[in-house]
């Protein structure tokens, strides 16, 4: 029974018996940081690449977002997306990069953890399902990719080194009050 105790902690990342205060217990509680790291970085690092660069941003033109609706509208998997985004492409950009810059933020210092990666899940299926549905084979598109790496997030959210898990030890060792 003791043994099953240790492991279920060690694997778990419980505070249980003594593996669960052990290395392997240590890394398994911050086995999602460097995702969420590399996850926040990118995006952040996305949406400020596409609010810095004037022709993403153009309803037409060499290297415009409208340009590349054009482009992927015949291949992508849900051409009423794009059709969507065609409307106003200068819009769309706009939100993306804000979207974009929000989810970044949010997965860097774990500001509601959760929903910023549900927010990354978002963008990478709707990126996935537009512009890289066409990519054969299909390993070589990096959305899906994306889209399977905020699925973890999306899940367990931001527990450790975060602005979540700090708000909830202050929750935890005031009450239920937040502020005060």
């Amino acid at each position: 029974m003791v043994h099953a105790d240790r492991t279920i902690s060690a694997d778990l990342g419980g505070t249980g018996g003594a593996a669960g205060n052990g290395l392997r217990g240590r890394m398994a509680r911050g086995a999602l940081l460097p995702l969420r790291l590399f996850l926040g970085a990118t995006f952040l690092y996305a949406g400020l690449d596409k609010l810095l660069d004037a022709h993403f941003l153009a309803a037409s033109g060499t290297g415009s977002l409208g340009e590349l609706l054009t482009q992927v509208h015949d291949t992508a998997a849900l051409p009423q997306l794009v059709d969507l985004a065609q409307r106003s492409p200068v819009g769309f950009g706009y939100a993306i990069a804000v979207g974009e810059l929000a989810v970044g933020l949010g997965t860097l210092v774990g500001l509601l953890g959760r929903l910023a990666a549900f927010g990354g899940v978002l963008i990478s299926l709707t990126l996935w399902l537009t512009m890289s549905w066409s990519t054969t084979p299909y390993y070589y598109g990096n959305d899906l990719a994306y889209l399977m790496a905020w699925l973890p997030l999306a899940l367990a959210g931001a527990p450790r080194f975060s602005l979540d898990a700090a708000m909830a030890g202050r929750r935890k060792r005031h009450g239920a009050q937040l502020f005060g």
